[in-house]
Protein backbone atom coordinates (compact mmCIF):
# COMPACT_ATOMS: atom_id res chain seq x y z
CA UNK A 1 0.00 0.00 0.00
CA UNK A 2 2.33 2.39 1.07
CA UNK A 3 4.89 3.52 -2.07
CA UNK A 4 6.89 6.51 -0.08
CA UNK A 5 9.44 5.78 2.75
CA UNK A 6 7.82 5.13 5.94
CA UNK A 7 8.48 8.24 8.32
CA UNK A 8 9.21 7.55 11.90
CA UNK A 9 9.09 10.17 15.01
CA UNK A 10 12.22 9.77 17.28
CA UNK A 11 11.71 11.75 20.57
CA UNK A 12 14.64 11.58 23.34
CA UNK A 13 16.43 14.04 25.33
CA UNK A 14 19.44 12.04 24.87
CA UNK A 15 21.11 13.29 21.75
CA UNK A 16 23.46 10.03 21.59
CA UNK A 17 20.40 8.21 21.39
CA UNK A 18 19.16 10.52 19.03
CA UNK A 19 21.27 9.73 16.97
CA UNK A 20 22.08 6.21 17.22
CA UNK A 21 18.69 5.45 16.78
CA UNK A 22 17.88 7.30 13.57
CA UNK A 23 21.41 5.76 12.13
CA UNK A 24 19.64 2.20 12.43
CA UNK A 25 16.35 3.44 11.23
CA UNK A 26 17.77 4.97 8.31
CA UNK A 27 19.56 2.10 7.51
CA UNK A 28 16.78 0.28 7.29
CA UNK A 29 15.48 2.65 4.75
CA UNK A 30 13.25 4.48 7.14
CA UNK A 31 12.79 8.54 6.96
CA UNK A 32 13.32 9.65 10.56
CA UNK A 33 12.46 13.26 12.39
CA UNK A 34 13.98 13.61 15.70
CA UNK A 35 12.71 15.98 18.92
CA UNK A 36 13.67 16.45 22.33
CA UNK A 37 10.83 16.34 24.21
CA UNK A 38 6.87 15.01 24.23
CA UNK A 39 5.99 18.78 23.77
CA UNK A 40 7.64 18.59 20.21
CA UNK A 41 6.10 15.61 19.69
CA UNK A 42 2.58 16.53 19.78
CA UNK A 43 3.23 19.74 17.85
CA UNK A 44 5.47 17.88 15.18
CA UNK A 45 3.12 14.73 14.47
CA UNK A 46 0.40 14.24 12.30
CA UNK A 47 -1.23 11.80 9.78
CA UNK A 48 2.16 11.36 7.74
CA UNK A 49 3.80 9.25 10.29
CA UNK A 50 3.60 5.72 10.50
CA UNK A 51 5.86 4.73 14.06
CA UNK A 52 6.15 7.08 16.88
CA UNK A 53 9.46 5.94 19.16
CA UNK A 54 9.23 7.94 22.54
CA UNK A 55 11.05 7.88 25.47
CA UNK A 56 9.74 7.42 28.63
CA UNK A 57 11.95 10.18 31.07
CA UNK A 58 11.76 13.49 29.02
CA UNK A 59 11.68 17.16 30.60
CA UNK A 60 8.71 19.03 30.51
CA UNK A 61 6.01 16.32 29.31
CA UNK A 62 7.29 13.01 29.84
CA UNK A 63 6.48 9.81 27.94
CA UNK A 64 3.39 9.08 29.60
CA UNK A 65 1.95 12.39 29.25
CA UNK A 66 2.89 12.51 25.67
CA UNK A 67 0.84 9.37 24.76
CA UNK A 68 -2.13 10.66 26.39
CA UNK A 69 -1.89 13.67 24.21
CA UNK A 70 -1.40 11.36 21.50
CA UNK A 71 -4.13 9.49 21.95
CA UNK A 72 -6.75 12.01 22.56
CA UNK A 73 -5.46 13.39 18.89
CA UNK A 74 -7.04 9.82 17.30
CA UNK A 75 -3.73 9.50 15.19
CA UNK A 76 -3.65 5.62 15.79
CA UNK A 77 0.08 5.71 15.32
CA UNK A 78 1.68 3.01 16.93
CA UNK A 79 4.26 4.17 19.57
CA UNK A 80 7.04 2.42 20.67
CA UNK A 81 8.50 3.10 24.47
CA UNK A 82 12.20 3.41 24.58
CA UNK A 83 13.32 2.09 28.35
CA UNK A 84 16.73 2.07 30.03
CA UNK A 85 17.65 -0.50 32.58
CA UNK A 86 15.87 -0.85 35.64
CA UNK A 87 12.67 0.95 33.77
CA UNK A 88 10.74 -2.22 32.68
CA UNK A 89 7.51 -1.10 35.16
CA UNK A 90 7.95 2.18 33.72
CA UNK A 91 7.18 0.26 30.27
CA UNK A 92 4.45 -1.61 31.54
CA UNK A 93 2.46 0.81 32.65
CA UNK A 94 2.86 2.60 28.87
CA UNK A 95 1.93 -0.35 27.31
CA UNK A 96 -1.17 -0.11 29.35
CA UNK A 97 -1.76 3.63 28.28
CA UNK A 98 -1.27 2.45 24.66
CA UNK A 99 1.52 1.66 23.56
CA UNK A 100 2.42 -0.75 20.81
CA UNK A 101 6.03 -1.99 22.26
CA UNK A 102 8.60 -1.31 23.91
CA UNK A 103 12.61 -0.90 23.21
CA UNK A 104 15.51 -1.21 25.42
CA UNK A 105 18.10 1.36 24.89
CA UNK A 106 21.05 0.87 24.72
CA UNK A 107 19.91 -1.24 21.44
CA UNK A 108 21.89 -4.51 21.25
CA UNK A 109 20.09 -6.85 18.88
CA UNK A 110 19.07 -4.93 15.60
CA UNK A 111 17.84 -7.42 13.65
CA UNK A 112 15.10 -7.94 17.23
CA UNK A 113 14.95 -3.70 16.66
CA UNK A 114 13.75 -4.06 13.20
CA UNK A 115 11.67 -6.51 13.60
CA UNK A 116 9.60 -4.43 16.15
CA UNK A 117 9.56 -1.30 14.23
CA UNK A 118 8.55 -3.41 10.96
CA UNK A 119 5.86 -4.93 12.78
CA UNK A 120 4.74 -1.80 14.04
CA UNK A 121 4.85 -0.65 10.15
CA UNK A 122 2.49 -3.19 9.51
CA UNK A 123 -0.35 -2.23 12.34
CA UNK A 124 -0.25 1.21 11.23
CA UNK A 125 -0.35 -0.21 7.47
CA UNK A 126 -3.39 -2.05 8.59
CA UNK A 127 -4.96 0.78 10.66
CA UNK A 128 -5.05 3.57 7.32
CA UNK A 129 -6.36 0.68 4.92
CA UNK A 130 -9.02 -0.10 7.89
CA UNK A 131 -9.39 3.76 7.94
CA UNK A 132 -9.74 4.11 3.83
CA UNK A 133 -12.49 1.00 3.90
CA UNK A 134 -14.68 2.47 6.27
CA UNK A 135 -14.23 5.69 4.17
CA UNK A 136 -15.04 4.07 1.54
CA UNK A 137 -18.11 2.20 2.15
CA UNK A 138 -19.41 5.05 4.19
CA UNK A 139 -19.16 6.99 0.99
CA UNK A 140 -20.47 3.72 -0.82
CA UNK A 141 -23.34 3.96 1.42
CA UNK A 142 -24.15 7.30 1.11
CA UNK A 143 -24.00 7.03 -2.34
CA UNK A 144 -26.98 3.66 -2.81
CA UNK A 145 -28.74 6.07 0.17
CA UNK A 146 -28.64 9.27 -2.20
CA UNK A 147 -29.55 7.06 -5.13
CA UNK A 148 -32.54 4.84 -3.15
CA UNK A 149 -34.08 8.59 -2.27
CA UNK A 150 -33.92 9.83 -5.69
CA UNK A 151 -35.36 6.36 -6.74
CA UNK A 152 -38.10 6.89 -3.67
CA UNK A 153 -38.36 10.32 -4.77
CA UNK A 154 -39.53 8.94 -8.46
CA UNK A 155 -41.82 6.52 -7.51
CA UNK A 156 -43.26 8.61 -5.43
CA UNK A 157 -43.82 11.42 -8.06
CA UNK A 158 -45.19 8.43 -10.45
CA UNK A 159 -47.17 6.95 -7.74
CA UNK A 160 -48.86 10.63 -6.85
CA UNK A 161 -48.87 11.70 -10.64
CA UNK A 162 -50.69 7.81 -11.25
CA UNK A 163 -53.12 8.55 -8.19
CA UNK A 164 -53.68 12.38 -9.95
CA UNK A 165 -54.62 10.74 -13.34
CA UNK A 166 -57.00 8.12 -11.83
CA UNK A 167 -58.41 10.99 -10.45
CA UNK A 168 -58.90 13.09 -13.18
CA UNK A 169 -60.20 10.30 -15.52
CA UNK A 170 -63.06 9.14 -13.23
CA UNK A 171 -63.84 12.81 -12.19
CA UNK A 172 -64.14 13.46 -16.24
CA UNK A 173 -66.07 10.53 -16.59
CA UNK A 174 -68.56 11.06 -14.01
CA UNK A 175 -69.03 14.69 -14.95
CA UNK A 176 -69.53 13.53 -18.55
CA UNK A 177 -72.13 11.36 -17.57
CA UNK A 178 -73.92 14.02 -15.23
CA UNK A 179 -74.15 16.96 -17.75
CA UNK A 180 -75.98 14.51 -20.25
CA UNK A 181 -78.87 14.88 -17.48
CA UNK A 182 -80.87 17.98 -16.40
CA UNK A 183 -81.71 17.16 -12.93
CA UNK A 184 -77.74 16.13 -12.23
CA UNK A 185 -75.80 18.20 -14.12
CA UNK A 186 -73.57 20.24 -11.50
CA UNK A 187 -74.15 18.57 -8.65
CA UNK A 188 -70.97 17.10 -7.82
CA UNK A 189 -68.91 20.23 -8.83
CA UNK A 190 -70.82 22.08 -6.03
CA UNK A 191 -71.10 19.90 -3.28
CA UNK A 192 -67.24 19.91 -3.63
CA UNK A 193 -66.98 23.78 -3.26
CA UNK A 194 -69.19 23.20 -0.24
CA UNK A 195 -67.31 20.64 0.97
CA UNK A 196 -64.13 22.52 0.96
CA UNK A 197 -65.68 25.78 1.74
CA UNK A 198 -67.17 23.95 5.20
CA UNK A 199 -63.60 22.10 5.68
CA UNK A 200 -61.94 25.31 5.43
CA UNK A 201 -64.45 26.79 8.07
CA UNK A 202 -63.74 24.09 10.62
CA UNK A 203 -60.03 24.55 10.31
CA UNK A 204 -59.12 21.04 8.81
CA UNK A 205 -55.65 20.17 8.04
CA UNK A 206 -54.10 19.28 4.45
CA UNK A 207 -54.67 15.66 4.52
CA UNK A 208 -58.39 16.05 5.32
CA UNK A 209 -58.93 18.51 3.06
CA UNK A 210 -57.69 16.04 0.32
CA UNK A 211 -59.65 13.29 1.47
CA UNK A 212 -62.78 15.82 1.59
CA UNK A 213 -62.24 16.92 -1.46
CA UNK A 214 -62.00 13.55 -3.51
CA UNK A 215 -65.28 11.93 -1.14
CA UNK A 216 -66.96 14.69 -2.45
CA UNK A 217 -66.09 14.32 -6.27
CA UNK A 218 -67.05 10.53 -6.28
CA UNK A 219 -69.42 10.52 -3.58
CA UNK A 220 -72.40 10.19 -5.79
CA UNK A 221 -70.51 7.69 -8.47
CA UNK A 222 -72.43 4.88 -7.50
CA UNK A 223 -75.14 6.64 -9.67
CA UNK A 224 -73.34 6.08 -12.93
CA UNK A 225 -74.06 2.66 -13.51
CA UNK A 226 -77.56 2.39 -11.60
CA UNK A 227 -80.38 2.82 -14.13
CA UNK A 228 -82.31 6.22 -12.42
CA UNK A 229 -84.62 7.30 -15.04
CA UNK A 230 -86.84 7.06 -12.52
CA UNK A 231 -85.70 10.38 -11.27
CA UNK A 232 -86.71 12.17 -14.40
CA UNK A 233 -90.48 11.01 -13.56
CA UNK A 234 -92.72 14.00 -12.81
CA UNK A 235 -94.46 12.59 -9.34
CA UNK A 236 -93.21 11.05 -5.99
CA UNK A 237 -90.65 7.87 -6.70
CA UNK A 238 -92.16 4.33 -5.50
CA UNK A 239 -90.93 2.42 -2.75
CA UNK A 240 -88.93 0.41 -5.49
CA UNK A 241 -87.46 3.35 -7.32
CA UNK A 242 -86.21 4.17 -3.46
CA UNK A 243 -84.82 1.01 -3.04
CA UNK A 244 -82.84 0.96 -6.56
CA UNK A 245 -81.77 4.99 -5.51
CA UNK A 246 -80.19 4.19 -2.00
CA UNK A 247 -78.21 1.12 -3.98
CA UNK A 248 -75.83 4.03 -5.26
CA UNK A 249 -73.53 4.63 -1.97
CA UNK A 250 -72.67 0.94 -1.46
CA UNK A 251 -72.14 0.97 -5.58
CA UNK A 252 -70.02 4.18 -5.30
CA UNK A 253 -67.94 2.44 -2.31
CA UNK A 254 -67.06 -0.88 -4.65
CA UNK A 255 -66.55 1.25 -7.31
CA UNK A 256 -64.08 3.27 -5.27
CA UNK A 257 -62.65 -0.10 -3.35
CA UNK A 258 -60.03 -0.97 -5.69
CA UNK A 259 -57.96 2.62 -5.60
CA UNK A 260 -55.90 1.81 -2.58
CA UNK A 261 -54.80 5.53 -1.81
CA UNK A 262 -58.69 5.86 -1.09
CA UNK A 263 -60.03 3.86 1.63
CA UNK A 264 -60.85 6.81 4.23
CA UNK A 265 -62.95 7.90 0.84
CA UNK A 266 -64.54 4.96 -0.07
CA UNK A 267 -66.29 4.83 3.63
CA UNK A 268 -67.19 8.38 3.35
CA UNK A 269 -69.44 7.74 0.01
CA UNK A 270 -70.72 4.75 1.42
CA UNK A 271 -71.94 6.80 4.58
CA UNK A 272 -72.85 9.51 2.95
CA UNK A 273 -76.51 9.07 3.59
CA UNK A 274 -76.52 8.12 7.22
CA UNK A 275 -77.97 9.79 10.03
CA UNK A 276 -77.06 10.60 13.58
CA UNK A 277 -80.17 9.00 14.62
CA UNK A 278 -79.36 6.07 13.05
CA UNK A 279 -82.01 6.30 10.42
CA UNK A 280 -80.33 6.79 7.37
CA UNK A 281 -78.82 4.10 4.75
CA UNK A 282 -77.24 2.16 4.13
CA UNK A 283 -76.07 0.57 7.82
CA UNK A 284 -78.20 2.41 10.21
CA UNK A 285 -74.84 3.95 11.42
CA UNK A 286 -75.14 7.03 14.37
CA UNK A 287 -73.55 9.67 15.15
CA UNK A 288 -70.52 8.25 16.83
CA UNK A 289 -69.78 6.60 14.46
CA UNK A 290 -69.54 8.96 11.77
CA UNK A 291 -66.78 10.12 10.41
CA UNK A 292 -66.10 13.55 10.47
CA UNK A 293 -65.65 14.84 6.92
CA UNK A 294 -68.91 12.22 6.32
CA UNK A 295 -70.75 14.67 8.43
CA UNK A 296 -69.39 17.48 6.29
CA UNK A 297 -70.75 15.72 2.93
CA UNK A 298 -73.72 14.84 4.60
CA UNK A 299 -74.86 18.25 5.18
CA UNK A 300 -73.34 20.08 2.13
CA UNK A 301 -75.59 17.15 -0.26
CA UNK A 302 -78.45 18.21 1.82
CA UNK A 303 -78.29 21.46 1.18
CA UNK A 304 -77.83 21.40 -2.48
CA UNK A 305 -80.42 18.85 -3.17
CA UNK A 306 -82.87 21.65 -1.44
CA UNK A 307 -81.63 24.53 -3.16
CA UNK A 308 -81.51 22.41 -6.85
CA UNK A 309 -84.71 22.37 -9.22
CA UNK A 310 -86.35 19.12 -9.12
CA UNK A 311 -89.21 18.22 -11.64
CA UNK A 312 -91.52 17.58 -8.89
CA UNK A 313 -91.04 20.04 -6.50
CA UNK A 314 -90.13 24.03 -6.45
CA UNK A 315 -86.13 23.87 -4.79
CA UNK A 316 -85.69 25.92 -1.67
CA UNK A 317 -83.58 29.33 -1.35
CA UNK A 318 -80.49 29.70 0.62
CA UNK A 319 -82.49 30.67 4.24
CA UNK A 320 -84.85 28.14 3.44
CA UNK A 321 -82.39 25.23 2.65
CA UNK A 322 -80.43 26.90 6.15
CA UNK A 323 -83.45 26.59 8.50
CA UNK A 324 -84.01 22.89 7.33
CA UNK A 325 -81.15 21.98 8.45
CA UNK A 326 -81.28 23.98 11.71
CA UNK A 327 -84.43 22.01 12.30
CA UNK A 328 -83.03 19.05 11.53
CA UNK A 329 -80.22 19.58 13.32
CA UNK A 330 -78.96 16.73 15.99
CA UNK A 331 -81.56 14.07 14.39
CA UNK A 332 -79.87 14.00 10.62
CA UNK A 333 -77.26 16.39 10.94
CA UNK A 334 -74.44 16.94 13.24
CA UNK A 335 -75.18 20.29 15.19
CA UNK A 336 -71.93 21.92 15.20
CA UNK A 337 -71.12 21.45 11.18
CA UNK A 338 -74.66 22.64 10.65
CA UNK A 339 -73.75 25.51 12.55
CA UNK A 340 -70.25 26.45 10.99
CA UNK A 341 -71.90 25.90 7.20
CA UNK A 342 -74.90 28.05 8.49
CA UNK A 343 -72.54 30.89 9.04
CA UNK A 344 -70.15 30.13 6.30
CA UNK A 345 -72.41 29.93 3.24
CA UNK A 346 -74.19 33.27 3.28
CA UNK A 347 -70.06 34.86 2.61
CA UNK A 348 -69.43 32.66 0.33
CA UNK A 349 -68.65 34.06 -3.45
CA UNK A 350 -69.62 31.41 -6.14
CA UNK A 351 -66.30 31.24 -8.64
CA UNK A 352 -65.40 28.37 -11.06
CA UNK A 353 -64.13 25.01 -9.82
CA UNK A 354 -61.04 23.76 -10.54
CA UNK A 355 -60.88 19.86 -9.61
CA UNK A 356 -56.89 19.38 -10.84
CA UNK A 357 -54.76 17.83 -7.71
CA UNK A 358 -53.63 21.37 -7.34
CA UNK A 359 -56.35 23.32 -6.94
CA UNK A 360 -58.99 23.36 -3.35
CA UNK A 361 -61.11 26.33 -4.12
CA UNK A 362 -63.92 27.68 -5.92
CA UNK A 363 -67.56 27.19 -6.89
CA UNK A 364 -69.18 25.95 -10.09
CA UNK A 365 -72.46 27.64 -10.37
CA UNK A 366 -75.28 25.67 -11.84
CA UNK A 367 -78.81 25.55 -10.82
CA UNK A 368 -79.77 21.93 -10.99
CA UNK A 369 -78.82 18.46 -8.74
CA UNK A 370 -79.85 15.16 -7.57
CA UNK A 371 -79.14 14.12 -3.87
Amino acid sequence: MKESLTRILVADDDIMVRTAVSKILEMFGHQVDTVVNGREVIETVNETYDVIILDINMPGMDGFETIGELNRLELEIPVLFLTGAGSMDYAVKAINLGAYDFLTKPIEDIDIFNVKIRRAIEKRTYVLKERHYKAALEDDIQVKAKQLGEQNKLLLSYSNSLESATVQLMSSLQNAMEEKDYYTAGHTMRVTDYALMLGGAMGLDEADVLVLRRAAQFHDIGKLVIDLSCIQKPGELTVEEWVLIRKHPTVGANIINPLGFMKREQSIIRHHHERLDGKGYPAGLTGDELDDLTKIITVVDSYDAMTSKRNYRKNKTMGEAVDELRLCSGTQFDPETVDVFAKAIFNFKPATSDFSEESLEGLYGRETSLN
